[in-house]
């Protein structure tokens, strides 16, 4: 049995489970939660109504949230090599093509998003053992396949996020750092709430959002009320 500590047990006995709060309700608990050293990462939790077993109800894709993330994401670029300078001047970390391929199959993981253009991705398929687990493998549907690669590695940098069901239906994003103001994380949580109602797969069937809640790094969940 995991032992919680003081400071965990405070913070989750001012929240009562079976409740559901608003946005604002919810972030002021945040808020209120007793702090740790560093800038904790408010994150999302969303339950979907899917069945992920079924291709055509997988949820994914990308998003800008309109007050960014609070962290400059570590972007490289599979591209041919006279692309490759115009992706470093974009802000990519790296770019590259089989010699990038290959440091990362020696065990160099240390990014954070992966984009590819199209006729790369020969290259970049032979590393879906080792980027599909981390959810960093290039898809199109996500937009990290794109021939766009200047405005891509931008929008990626700037705190564009991605996010997909996992193998028990749920979404987990962040939405911002503690430290952001409560209208800023609003106005991300609302916005990213609205997004994922806006790409229900059309073959869903029934309730498609059965539960969401926020959580800090360090803090316990509390469900909020998703309308």
């Amino acid at each position: 049995m995991v032992k919680l500590g003081k400071r965990h047990k405070s913070n989750r006995s001012q929240v009562e489970r079976s409740r559901r709060y608003s946005i604002d309700e919810a972030l002021a608990l945040l808020k209120k939660a007793k702090a740790v050293k560093f800038d904790e990462t408010i994150e999302i939790a969303i339950k979907l109504g899917v069945d992920v077993k079924k291709s055509d109800q997988i949820v994914r894709g990308a998003v800008s949230l309109p007050q960014g993330i609070g962290k400059t994401l570590r972007v490289i670029v599979f591209a041919k090599e006279e692309r490759h300078q115009e992706a470093l001047d974009a802000g990519a970390q790296e770019a590259g093509g089989q010699e990038l391929a290959k440091k990362i199959q020696d065990g160099w993981l240390d990014f954070d998003v992966v984009i590819a253009t199209p006729d790369m991705m020969s290259v970049v398929g032979k590393l879906g053992k080792i980027l599909g687990p981390q959810g960093k493998m290039p898809s199109p549907k996500s937009g990290t396949v794109t021939k766009d690669i200047s405005n891509t590695v931008k929008e990626f940098c700037a705190g564009k996020i991605e996010f997909r069901t996992d193998s028990g239906s749920n979404i987990h994003a962040p939405m911002g750092k503690r430290s952001f103001t409560d209208e800023a994380l609003k106005e991300n949580i609302q916005s990213f709430i609205d997004h994922i109602k806006s790409v229900k797969p059309s073959a869903a069937r029934g309730q498609y959002i059965l539960g969401v809640s926020l959580s800090s790094t360090m803090g316990p969940g509390i469900k909020i009320d998703a309308n």
